[in-house]
């Protein structure tokens, strides 16, 4: 697949799905629900859900396919991999290569979630809180959105409180400080924390902002973005290519896990020093 055939929201071989699911995103994405699921998935006081190894949440992770990707019908955990062994043959650091393997990983909130809040686990069923491009909630949406059409449909487009430029936000409040459309970005970069890992602060940005694309790829949100942003932008692109362009439906031979693993394993050792890695939690 050319590099010009990548998201293609316009007339894919899932188009119908593609379009149904940001349809669903756009709708239900508001600042209640945001803060709502946020609470659901915390961290705070100890708090988790299951323990598990990453292995095993691979296993779990095996038959998942993206309902917001119009680019291929592969499981995820096939992506996940062809991601990390991109960025790892053009020998970027090994830390980054982890970030390659695990970035989808939050995907497996839909172990806990539920069809009304968008996190059901099958390719026909609703993602809306799973995955898809994310955008701020409690401000105006910009229309650098994929389906612009559907902004008006949100159902805080009707309070004028979440509907200004800046909305609920102070200028240049920074990206840590605003509320992003919950998915598995943001649940997986408090997964990361909680299992205080140690990759860097350029890593833990790929995680959290790759699906951020109103604001990496959009160039929107400059007025309440900072300086610190604009230095995590550059880190976040150079992964965002390999998120993108290592989709390949020809070369799921070459994705073994089996004799993968190994190699990762030892990355996941090194960089989770202070956890137990089979008993991480989630």
């Amino acid at each position: 697949m050319s590099n010009d055939n990548y998201r293609n929201y316009d007339n894919s071989k899932k188009q119908e799905i593609v379009e149904n699911h940001y349809k669903l995103m756009r709708i239900n994405q508001t600042v209640e629900f945001v803060n709502r699921m946020r609470d659901k998935y915390s961290f705070n006081n100890n708090k988790y859900r299951l323990k598990m190894s990453i292995r095993d949440a691979f296993k779990e992770l095996e038959g998942y396919v993206d309902s917001s990707d119009p680019d291929t019908d592969l499981p995820n955990l096939i992506h996940m991999l062809q991601t990390a062994e991109g960025i790892r043959k053009d020998g970027h650091p090994d830390w980054m290569q982890l970030v390659g393997l695990l970035h989808d990983m939050g995907k497996i909130m839909y172990l806990w979630g539920i069809s009304n809040d968008g996190q059901e686990g099958t390719a026909t069923g609703q993602q809306w809180a799973l995955g898809g491009d994310t955008w701020v909630v409690g401000c105006e949406i910009p229309n650098t959105v994929v389906f612009p059409q559907f902004n008006e449909l949100n159902k805080d487009s009707n309070n004028i409180k979440y509907t200004s430029k800046y909305g609920i936000y102070d200028p240049h409040c920074g990206l840590d400080n605003l509320l992003l459309a919950y998915g598995h970005d943001e649940y997986m970069y408090h997964m990361l924390v909680a299992n205080k890992t140690t990759i860097p602060k350029e890593g833990l940005a790929m995680i959290r902002y790759h699906s951020f694309y109103p604001w990496h790829s959009g160039k929107s949100y400059s007025h309440l973005t900072n300086e610190e942003d604009d230095y995590l932008l550059e880190w976040i692109l150079k992964f965002n290519k390999y998120d993108l362009y290592t989709k390949n439906d020809n070369n799921i031979d070459d994705i073994n896990m089996d004799k993968l693993w190994p190699y990762y394993h030892s990355l996941i050792i090194k960089y989770f020093p202070n956890s137990n890695v089979d008993e991480l939690v989630w």
